[in-house]
């Protein structure tokens, strides 16, 4: 009579599952996904998933910072000559106009103002200009000098002294008087008559490009 021991003996010595046995360790083979292979598509969603968050997330900031704290600025034109050159690259900053009005001197960014556009510019161009009046102060042009308010502005900034006349004009509220820097050479105030306060997008302060000319302007 063959006992419970001597039966798991005979069971283990059977052939057939010798060659299963043997089988499965040289292959390695399983039914089952190894839990391996399931780790690595999961993390690699979850990477997707997270870069796909941090790119958005960059996108967000990259349009609120250039709605409303800076954008850069590309010179198409010499108008502004010498103080900046055609192809130079500017920072654009927006928050310092929120809290006060543009100074005398200061260079501008702005949209084109209803005159402009009814010659044909386009309501989103953008033009760059110096400041050179404010609201209530008068500005006249005569013997090449600029005055204002009666007295003759320094500007050592200028490419020449222009060469026109502009009678006195009182800056009206919520206006400003704008010239380029190469005055005998510039679409602006003395031309196309004042700018609404409204129509400005920022103040032009640093130039990041060229590297030889880095610096505030």
């Amino acid at each position: 009579m063959t006992t419970e021991k001597e039966q798991l003996a005979v069971t283990n010595d059977s052939p057939e599952l010798a060659n299963l046995n043997s089988e499965e360790l040289k292959t390695g083979e399983s039914t089952t996904q190894p839990p391996q292979l399931t780790n690595t598509k999961s993390s690699f969603w979850a990477q997707a998933r997270e870069n796909l968050q941090i790119i958005t997330i960059a996108l967000v900031i990259a349009l609120f910072i250039r709605a409303f704290v800076a954008e850069p600025r590309y010179i198409p034109s010499d108008s502004m000559f010498p103080t900046l050159e055609v192809g130079d690259r500017l920072v654009v900053e927006k928050i310092s106009y929120l809290f006060r009005p543009p100074a005398t001197g200061e260079i501008i960014v702005f949209n084109p103002p209803p005159q402009l556009q009814l010659q044909g510019y386009d309501q989103g161009q953008a033009f760059i200009k110096r400041a050179i009046a404010t609201p209530g102060q008068i500005v006249e042009v005569k013997d090449e000098k600029v005055y204002l308010n009666g007295t003759p502005l320094t500007e050592e900034y200028i490419a020449e002294a222009p060469a026109y006349r502009m009678l006195p004009a009182r800056v009206p509220l919520d206006q400003l008087f704008v010239m380029g820097d190469n005055r005998n050479n510039s679409n602006d105030s003395h031309m196309w008559g004042f700018l609404p306060k409204q129509n400005v997008i920022g103040h032009a302060f640093f130039r990041f490009w060229p590297l030889s000319r880095i610096g505030r302007v």
